[in-house]
């Protein structure tokens, strides 16, 4: 694991290879995560650029919980787009990912399609938590709800995509 706030100091002092580290480590969880927020491809790789690119431009400054803050503000940032279009555009990201062994894609349509399903709240809980690696109290923090709250939207949706996908989860 990096030591993320190194890593972003080194950004403040103009280390380009720092940043393409903090790039190549994040650039995956953090496009998850809008992802399941804009349910749209090209709209997260655009939300991800700009993320990435403030991060380049105006580093923050040191922080008690900086791998915390950058998933909050993928979130925020993905949340404030979506108010901007003022609906949700459901497209598929199927036609534009790497294709993947028959196996693998399956799996992966299955998973989406059972996050789906899940209320927006919800979905955005389990990727936090999932792919983002967040603890219950930094996710109740991100999306300013109590963490009982968390815990039991968490543990709701873990159960309904264990019903809808069997031994795939």
């Amino acid at each position: 694991m990096i030591d993320l706030q190194k890593i972003l100091t080194d950004i403040r002092n103009g280390d380009k290879t720092a940043f393409e580290t903090l790039y190549e480590s994040y650039k995956t969880p953090l496009f998850t995560i809008i992802y399941r927020i804009t349910r749209n491809f090209e709209v997260s790789e655009d939300i991800l650029q700009e993320m990435f690119i403030k991060i380049y431009t105006y580093p923050p400054e040191p922080l008690k919980n900086p791998r915390a803050y950058l998933f909050k503000m993928a979130h925020n940032i993905a949340i404030d787009n979506l108010r901007k279009q003022k609906e949700k555009i459901d497209l598929t990201e199927a036609e534009n990912q790497a294709p993947l062994s028959q196996p693998d894609y399956s799996i992966k349509i299955d998973i989406e399609n059972a996050l789906a399903t899940l209320p927006d709240r919800d979905c955005q809980i389990v990727t936090l938590h999932i792919n983002g690696d967040l603890k219950f109290r930094e996710i109740a923090e991100i999306l300013k709800l109590p963490l009982g709250t968390v815990l039991w939207a968490y543990q709701k949706s873990i159960k309904q995509l264990r019903t809808l996908l069997g031994s795939e989860l």
